[in-house]
């Protein structure tokens, strides 16, 4: 796993009152205060490395410029992501300032030892690549990336040789591709089926389930991790349930909320490693990180689940 151990106090009072302002506890605080339960994880195929279910992706979301304000409640919402156990971080140099963003929380709360750090590379030519993976590092502050991917597959055949050599020099951990809205599930098919990849990144949820017929399955058998991106279609699926109490049956599998229940369908289906909800707030990453916890829904109960979302 690409982390490195380093500090776990805040640095600087500053940081600490803008922390303190939003109702968080200071790290040495929320070491005291550490959930009972440490979240449910699914290893890399390839690897072995084990992640948390539910990791945080950053479109959108932390794209907040200079403004400081925003700036300090996104690293409270890193904060309250690892204090509840949460690994995985997800960015792009397609999503504006995110990554300096990341980069601004990790220099505040220090790099846990818990972090998977996953970016992509986003530019057509692939001998620029490297130049662009070079400046996401910047940007994050971190020694080395847990996962690079080529995003939307722009330029994949150039930039997966590139990242295959990296991979074997040990500067990135894994390397993979993605796609969302749905989009290329043909090409990416190809891609898994020929080359050597250790994750694929697709749009997959409740009311999206398409990869279900082939690309899930076919990562299986390849042995290739899986992450979910848009698991609530930027909020669509959440606003779908406005109004809407939850089934019964959501206590089975220890649901109290809609996003915990969305998540938790997401997360288990056996192909998948992690979803990656985005989320500006502190309350919200708590009800995702709460899908990382307790049971998860055998088949019979998924199709229960996905049987009542459509009837809403």
């Amino acid at each position: 796993m690409a982390t490195i151990a380093r500090r776990t106090l805040l640095k600087g009072s500053a940081a600490t009152a803008a922390l303190a302002s939003l109702g968080l506890p200071t790290l040495v605080q929320a070491q005291a205060q550490a959930p009972a339960s440490r979240p449910l994880t699914r290893a890399v195929p390839s690897s072995g490395v084990e992640l948390p279910v539910i990791g945080m992706g950053t479109w959108i979301t932390f794209n907040v410029g200079d403004n400081a304000d925003a700036l300090a409640e996104r690293t409270a919402v890193m904060q309250a992501f690892f204090d509840a156990g949460g690994g995985v971080i997800d960015s792009s140099p397609m999503y504006g300032s995110s990554q300096a963003t990341i980069g601004h929380g990790l220099s505040e709360l220090g790099i846990p030892d818990q972090l998977f750090a996953a970016d992509k590379v986003w530019i057509s030519d692939a001998s620029d690549g490297p130049a662009q993976i070079a400046e996401t590092r910047r940007h994050w502050g971190v020694p080395r990336f847990g996962l690079m991917q080529v995003h939307n597959l722009l330029g994949w055949e150039g930039h997966l040789d590139t990242l295959q050599v990296m991979k074997e020099e040990g500067a990135i951990g894994h390397i993979g591709i993605t796609t969302s809205h749905g989009r290329r599930h043909a090409d990416v098919e190809a891609i898994m089926a020929s080359r050597p990849i250790d994750f694929v990144q697709l749009t997959y949820n409740i009311a999206d389930r398409e990869p279900e017929a082939r690309l899930l399955p076919l990562a299986r058998e390849r042995g290739i991790a899986v992450i979910a991106n848009r698991p609530f279609r930027r909020g669509a699926l959440i606003d779908a349930t406005r109004g809407a109490p939850l089934p019964d049956f959501a206590a089975e599998i220890g649901a109290e909320t809609w996003p915990t229940f969305l998540l938790k369908f997401i997360v288990s289906h056996p192909a998948l490693t992690v979803a990656i909800p985005a989320t500006r707030r502190v309350d919200h990453v708590r009800e995702n990180m709460a899908a990382a916890r307790g049971p998860l829904p055998d088949e019979a109960m998924r199709q229960r689940m996905a049987a009542h979302f459509a009837d809403l």
